[in-house]
């Protein structure tokens, strides 16, 4: 019998992100937490300025930003074999979750409850964040001009300014500061970012049709920047508003599953998809969703390193690599005020972050501590 070689690294990318696709709840600002440590400062498979390059890299182009984070380092780590695992190891366990809630959702028409996750989580994922922002914070902070980026995005962040928009003007000051007397000798002819517009396959309400849910959310996961709340602006239009196929209370409990569950919020699709087809309409919702991720790194990613020796490209990296993290900061506040409510809430965040700083404790034992604690709390009460 012939003994199959796994090289190590593919065997390293597909354990993690295994692992992580099951353990990694918080959405993707704490998804990208947990990836920095285990892949910076664990494994020490890139440095900080390369996982920061990835990120800059990755909020440029539409899509879930930690499942592309996931897909880049795969590649990084173990090559084109590497992109494709990451991203479906890391895919994969949410969506087989996602898929039993489902079935779950349509036997009994409800949600399971699930308020104590979210109780005893969410403050280990607010220290989870905050670590990773003082470690990343010193690399991308390279001078006042990128500190004031990062303090104007966090502002502007809170204001509930357009994430898009803040990351295309972070980057812009920071080209425009940088190279201000570059610019007045060289010609300077504009970027720009072509993202393909899928046009809209119907405008009235229509039968449910497999292809048309592929279509749909093949075009959401090609066109989408932003967060979960974004997202439902997107799947409201679509199959509320045009296709009439979901109710809103349907919509509303899809995007609690996403985000409850580990792994990639965008398994949002598996839900909707499997609410609408069953098994077919949920590998095709989320196949549709996650598809153009893959493209899009795929394309770009070899465009990193090229990035870093152009001048202007340069700057705006940097530029949206510190919006970034001022984005991450705001994320992180409002989560702080939303999960730090009481006593044993703050107990929980204070006792995460002795054991992170001070004993450097993996951050997936953290969460399932906290996710532990609130359910004994919610079972006393």
């Amino acid at each position: 019998m012939t003994k199959i070689n796994i090289p190590a690294p593919v065997a390293e990318v597909a354990g993690l992100f295994l692992r992580l696709g099951l353990t990694a709840f918080g959405g993707p600002a704490a998804h990208i937490s947990m990836f920095h440590d285990e892949v910076v400062v664990r494994r020490k498979w890139m440095d900080d300025q390369q996982f920061l390059d990835l990120l800059g890299a990755t909020n440029l182009i539409p899509g879930p930003n930690s499942t592309e984070m996931a897909i880049h380092i795969g590649l990084v780590r173990a090559g084109w074999f590497g992109l494709v695992l990451a991203g479906a190891c890391f895919i994969l366990p949410a969506m087989l979750i996602v898929m039993g809630i489902s079935w779950l959702y349509v036997q009994y028409g409800s949600l399971p409850k699930v308020q104590w996750l979210f109780y005893g989580m969410q403050p280990v994922v607010v220290v989870i964040v905050f670590k990773a922002l003082l470690g990343l914070g010193q690399k991308a902070v390279k001078g006042p001009l990128t500190a004031i980026s990062g303090l104007a995005a966090l502002v502007l962040y809170l204001l509930q300014v357009n994430p898009l928009l803040i990351l295309v003007l972070g980057g812009g000051l920071v080209v425009l500061a940088e190279n201000a007397r570059r610019f007045r000798k060289d010609t300077f002819t504009g970027l720009g970012l072509n993202l393909p517009q899928l046009a809209l396959f119907l405008t009235t309400a229509v039968p449910y049709s497999n292809w048309v849910l592929f279509l749909t959310f093949l075009k959401i996961g090609a066109v989408l920047y932003g967060s979960g709340y974004v997202l439902l602006a997107f799947l409201h239009a679509d199959f509320v508003v045009r296709l009439g196929w979901l109710t809103t209370q349907q919509l509303l409990d899809a995007i609690t599953i996403g985000q409850v569950t580990p792994g990639p919020v965008f398994t949002t699709a598996t839900f909707i998809g499997y609410l609408l087809g069953g098994i077919p309409g949920a590998v095709l919702g989320t196949l549709g969703i996650f598809l153009p991720s893959f493209i899009f790194v795929a394309f770009s990613s070899p465009l990193i390193p090229r990035m870093r020796n152009s001048y202007i490209i340069s700057g705006l990296l940097d530029g949206v690599n510190v919006a970034s993290l001022g984005l991450m900061a705001g994320v992180t506040l409002q989560l702080a005020i939303a999960s730090l409510t009481d006593p044993i809430t703050i107990g929980i965040a204070i006792i995460a972050a002795i054991l992170l700083f001070r004993f450097n404790l993996n951050s997936i034992w953290l969460i399932l501590g906290g996710a532990l604690v609130g359910l004994l709390v919610t079972l006393v009460r």
